[in-house]
């Protein structure tokens, strides 16, 4: 409870939100923070923990009914994904710009390694299951369309011309060339 609470208060405050604050946004005394977390860097490891774990955002996509057209599948699974990155960007970004930047990982570890390849493995192979009705009609395996969609998010995240990219194209335009390609349909090749 105390970690939900303090995510969006270190989104916006980075290091300088106090355990004041964040007791006061939790409802407890100050002192409950302290005998949770050992100090306040302990506290925001745990946020920064906490905005990394990816299981909701698998249980997001996980629960979207195959039954839908997979244009509907493929649009929520990108809603899922892009909100679990922008709280973690939030989070990081703020944590990074208020002095935090090179911490380091949680539990002590300078490199994401074997986790962050856990986790985008499962989040690949949860995308790959929205592309099972229509395992038959797809060009390449399931598990490789899912790995290039988690490319498309990513780079729609993070637009090559930086965040001054004027008027990003929807969701749907991209999941219309992502779908169908970028020829319009009767066009010579």
């Amino acid at each position: 409870m105390i970690v939900r609470t303090a995510l969006p208060l270190v989104a916006e405050h980075g290091t300088a939100v106090t355990t004041g604050q964040i007791a006061r946004a939790a409802g407890i005394g100050e002192a409950t923070i302290f005998r949770v977390f050992a100090d306040k860097e302990e506290l925001l490891d745990a946020c920064v923990a906490e905005a990394l774990r990816g299981e909701h955002v698998l249980a997001e996509i996980e629960a979207i009914p195959l039954d839908q057209p997979l244009p509907a599948r493929l649009a929520e699974a990108a809603a899922a994904v892009e909100a679990y990155l922008i709280r973690m960007g939030l989070v990081i970004g703020a944590l990074h710009a208020t002095g935090r930047g090179n911490r380091g990982l949680p539990g002590g570890r300078d490199h994401p390694g074997a986790g962050r390849e856990n986790a985008m493995t499962r989040t690949r192979d949860a995308l790959a299951d929205l592309f099972e009705p229509e395992r038959d009609r797809l060009r390449l395996p399931a598990e490789q369309i899912a790995s290039l969609f988690m490319g498309l998010l990513f780079t729609r995240s993070r637009p090559p011309g930086g965040p001054e990219t004027p008027d990003p194209l929807p969701v749907e335009a991209y999941l219309d060339v992502f779908l169908h390609g970028a020829l319009k349909e009767g066009t010579p090749e």
